[in-house]
Parts: structure tokens; sequence; C-alpha cells
């Protein structure tokens, strides 16, 4: 099993927005073959990320994801509003080692 994690760095103040983007979006990725589940975790430390963890059966699952259709379906919605981030989120891949 991969781990994908997305850390997002979100402006003070666009919080709300931010998270209000994660419930209501198209949920596409629950039917990728491989999807295993999803998490947001909301940071308790002022100026530390959002961290957003897929997780999948293995890394092909994920790159097919990523090239799918539904992959644009899912970031087609509408763009963020200007500076609702404080900076670039970074990127992270891990093989789950133990449970």
């Amino acid at each position: 099993m991969i781990v994908v994690a997305n850390r997002i760095y979100v402006a003070p103040g666009s919080e709300s927005a931010f998270e209000e983007r994660f419930r209501t979006r198209p949920r596409q990725v629950e039917q990728a073959a491989g999807f295993i589940r999803n998490e947001v975790l909301r940071p308790i430390s002022e100026g530390s990320p959002y961290v957003v963890l897929t997780h999948w059966q293995d890394e092909a699952c994920f790159r097919s994801w990523t090239e799918s259709p539904a992959f644009r379906v899912a970031h087609a919605s509408p763009r963020p509003p200007e500076g609702m981030f404080s900076q670039p989120n970074a990127f992270e891949m891990h093989e789950v080692l133990l449970i």
C-alpha cells in the first residue's frame, strides 16, 4: 500500500473556504481502482499545513487515477480564489512499512 500526501499551506483567513472546497468536492477518487481511503487533516499549530492523504493499493493505481478522465473532472472545479494559499503545496508518496 502507498500513501500520497499533499501538504497544503492555506493563507490565514482562508481556512473555512478551503475546508468547504473539500466538503463539496466531486468525490471522483472514491471510484478509482485501487483507492482505499482519503483523509484531510486540519493543522493544530498556526502556520502548519493541511495534509491531504490518499491511500492506494499500489503506485500503479495512483498513477492510473492521475491520468484518468475522472481525475480531470475532480480537478475541474472553479480555481481557488487568489490568495487562498500562502505557499506552494508539497507532494509526497510513501510506501506503508508497518500498520
